[in-house]
């Protein structure tokens, strides 16, 4: 070796070995194929246009030349057939299986993992794996509670890891575009904007308990939450409806449109007041989650409002998963791929369409090691779930009022004007307003700084669950 190479071998082993131990080396270079593992991959084809979150990221990952699906992950052995046949046909490689996500993280080739799995699941598993050295791509909502949203944050800080939270509309130009003229202030004073989860949700019935099926692990599934009886109506997909592991539409698809609103308005500091109304109507079953909800956040110049509707309804202002913002100069309406604008008299004015790739620029970011480059980074994905808390914070702490009740929102108008529409929309749908009754939150007062409930231990309480061992989140992270 001459002293010319020899100089610079010497001068990058001297580069790496710095770069080793201020824990800065990318795990795949910008040349190199990401090797990524997929938990939660249940495999479902095309229903209503949509498909599960797990299959949606085998498939949007498959696509990707320098992405390798290296392992799946599954508690449920009966699922991960399909979905390794369909990586294998996809890209020629069949990924290896591991049923215990522990397991998985052993392996120091995986250089990130994206998480699909119930909700109870999705901080801890993100905690484990930016422990491993693993970049992260979680579903929304980040959180089953708030206070460990806030340990994900802290941890991939510490270890400074790529975590991207599953809110795919920032990804979107649409979205992007839209955002950018609301904060140009073109929709001039923005008081109140509008999230909308209009969604018919059919009942799931009512189960008996029954015996957990041959190839689950049944302790596994359940992680942090607390042991009962297998049930199918707490378990594949049905698990949104149950405290135990979901938070309920809000949770599942209203997290989505709450975060662009929040973004739109440009708040990054959470609202000062709370108060969330609804109920399960239309139907008896084993759901616990509200199938129908309006939430209101007070931010102090300006008002989130959010509605879950799953009977049967039609659009608000031609918008019926998407959002609202009402500006003293006219109105945006939008969802995930497309955006309009209209004056003060409802006439167009311009247009946004444009759908992202949310997994791309989750890689293009592992590969830059370049936070800035998230569209979703973990605290914004921290921040809007913290919304869905606040509400269902509100809502589990109600009481029971009749249908007939007037002003449930103590006198704010858009919040009184919501509730009537709501009525009339269950009116429409049949319900019996003399069998039937609502529940009408606490209103809460909330303090940001130290992400608690002012003056109110019993809302505090729900802020944190009791974790079963020996899947607890961790103080320290």
């Amino acid at each position: 070796m001459n002293k010319a190479t020899r100089r610079e071998f010497l001068r990058r082993t001297v580069l790496a070995a710095t770069a080793c131990a201020t824990g800065l080396v990318a795990r795949a270079a910008a040349n190199e194929r990401v090797r990524v593992a997929v938990t939660g991959v249940r495999w479902t084809q095309y229903v209503n246009d949509h498909r599960g979150r797990g299959s949606e990221h085998l498939a949007a990952l498959s696509a990707m030349k320098d992405v390798e699906i290296a392992a799946l992950c599954d508690i449920d052995e009966s699922v991960v057939g399909e979905a390794a046949k369909f990586v294998e046909e996809k890209t020629g490689k069949k990924p290896a299986y591991y049923q215990d996500f522990r397991k998985l993280l052993e392996d120091k080739s995986i250089d990130a993992v994206t998480i699909a799995t119930p909700n109870q699941w999705h901080s801890l598993q993100s905690i484990w794996a930016i422990q491993a050295g693993k970049d992260v791509y979680v579903e929304k909502p980040l959180s089953h509670t708030l206070w460990e949203g806030r340990k994900v944050v802290e941890a991939a800080r510490k270890y400074s890891r790529m975590v991207q939270h599953g809110t795919q509309n920032r990804s979107a130009p649409a979205v992007q575009q839209a955002v950018e003229f609301l904060r140009a202030g073109k929709l001039g004073k923005i008081k109140v904007a509008r999230g909308l989860c209009y969604k018919k949700r059919v009942s799931i019935g009512k189960k008996p308990d029954g015996t957990v099926p041959s190839g689950v692990d049944y302790d596994l599934w359940l992680g942090p939450a607390p042991v009962r009886p297998f049930n199918e109506n707490r378990f594949h997909y049905q698990w949104h409806w149950n405290w135990d592991y979901g938070n309920g539409d809000i949770g599942n698809q209203g997290i989505h449109e709450m975060d662009v609103v929040r973004w739109g308005l440009g708040k990054d500091e959470p609202p000062r007041r709370v108060i969330s109304i609804g109920g399960r109507l239309g139907y008896e079953d084993d759901g616990e989650t509200a199938n129908t909800q309006v939430a209101l956040f007070d931010y102090g110049d300006s008002l989130l409002i959010f509605e879950v509707r799953g009977l049967q309804t039609p659009d608000y202002r031609k918008a019926r998963v998407g959002f609202v913002f009402h500006g003293t100069e006219g109105t945006l309406v939008g969802g995930a791929t497309y955006a309009n604008v209209f004056d003060l008299k409802g006439n167009p004015v311009t247009s946004f369409t444009g759908e992202g790739n949310h997994f791309r620029n989750f890689i293009d970011a592992v590969k830059s090691r370049k936070r800035e480059d998230l569209t979703a980074d973990v605290l914004e994905g921290h921040r809007s779930t913290t919304l869905v808390h606040l509400a269902n914070t509100s809502y589990r702490l109600g009481r029971q009022e009749p249908l007939s009740c007037k002003e449930p929102f103590g006198g704010y108008l858009e919040g009184d004007e919501s509730f009537q529409r709501l009525r009339e929309h269950l009116r429409e749908n049949e319900i019996d307003f003399e069998k039937s009754s609502i529940r009408v939150g606490r209103f809460l007062e909330f303090d940001g700084s130290s992400e608690s409930f002012v003056g109110d231990a019993e809302a505090n309480k729900l802020l944190r669950r009791d974790y079963r061992k020996p899947f607890v989140v961790p103080d320290t992270v």
